[in-house]
């Protein structure tokens, strides 16, 4: 059921602090933002006009000198969110939490974010319930999951740590690994599809194998057949949109259930056999070594079912 609309509020500056060390002794703090707090330079830039860096508590400029021991203190500011958020209360599980950000298991059907054809039922309502409703809620995602695959998304509670984490996609740093149901199998057990991705027009959603098109990188490994139909474990070096989606039909096995690039399926309603199903994450601003994992949903183990 979903309860009255809140208007969106005008959020609080963030506020990043460092104190100097002596190596850092004489630099301006410019390379203390970029290098030292890993901002943005476009974090930087928008700082930098708002007269939002301090040192020892006065207004400066971003080029000012530093000194061992001195406090630096960067307010970002935040944009709102486009749209009002309408709380969606839904059972969600999170395996992870901290005050950086959260690791959320994404249901399907259900669009990973809020947008002018869909206010209501979104990860992004879902979550603003999850947090009681916040006064300053910003739905900040890192990763997204297209409306009918599931699993596994991060979000960000700040602008820092979300930019920080999605500067760590598709490195060493921030690993996902995916379970898909297809239809057949690839053609070997393991492998690497290397094949460019682009739009098949500019009216349309679908993508298509084009050499003209974005690299596109997915390494995969066949886990199981069953009943027709193969439970493979994908890898992404890339992440085009459809990315997975189009790799899996390119080898002739597209996702079971896919209506875009292969068949729906009436035992699959709104959604095909896509999941995220575990995240490798070397966290921001601590480097501890995150692991979360979401088991493969009931409804897709069943279609490896004789």
């Amino acid at each position: 059921m979903l309860i009255a609309r809140m208007p969106p509020e005008p959020p609080p500056m963030e506020e990043l602090a460092y104190i100097v060390s002596f190596p850092d002794d004489g630099s301006p703090i410019r390379r203390i933002a970029l290098q030292c707090l890993h901002m943005s330079y476009g974090q930087f830039k928008r700082a930098k006009f708002n007269g939002s860096i301090l040192l020892d508590g006065e207004p400066v400029h971003a080029d000012a000198r530093v000194r061992a021991g001195q406090q630096v203190i960067i307010r970002i500011p935040s944009a709102p969110s486009p749209y009002a958020c309408t709380p969606y209360p839904i059972p969600l599980a999170i395996p992870y939490r901290d005050d950086s950000f959260w690791i959320v298991d994404k249901p399907a059907p259900l669009p990973s974010a809020s947008s002018a054809r869909q206010d209501g039922f979104t990860m992004e309502n879902a979550l603003f319930a999850a947090m009681e409703t916040p006064r300053h809620f910003i739905y900040r995602p890192v990763n997204r999951l297209d409306k009918g695959a599931s699993g596994l998304m991060v979000v960000a509670l700040t602008a820092h740590s979300q930019q920080r984490l999605q500067s760590m996609l598709h490195s060493d740093r921030f690993t996902r690994e995916y379970l898909a149901v297809c239809e057949g199998a690839p053609p070997e057990r393991e492998g690497v599809v290397d094949l460019p991705i682009a739009k098949e027009s500019e009216a349309s959603i679908r993508r298509v194998i084009n050499t003209a098109g974005k690299p596109a990188r997915t390494h995969y490994q066949i886990l199981r057949t069953a009943n027709g139909r193969s439970l493979v474990s994908l890898r992404l070096e890339t992440g085009r949109t459809h990315q997975i989606r189009v790799h899996l039909q390119a080898l002739g096995c597209p996702v079971a259930g896919d209506f875009l690039y292969g068949r729906e399926l009436s035992s699959l309603p709104g959604r095909f056999a896509l999941h995220c199903h575990r995240m490798r994450i070397c966290h921001p601003m601590t480097n501890e070594v995150i692991v979360a994992k979401s088991g493969l949903p009931g409804e897709l183990a069943a279609l490896l079912e004789q």
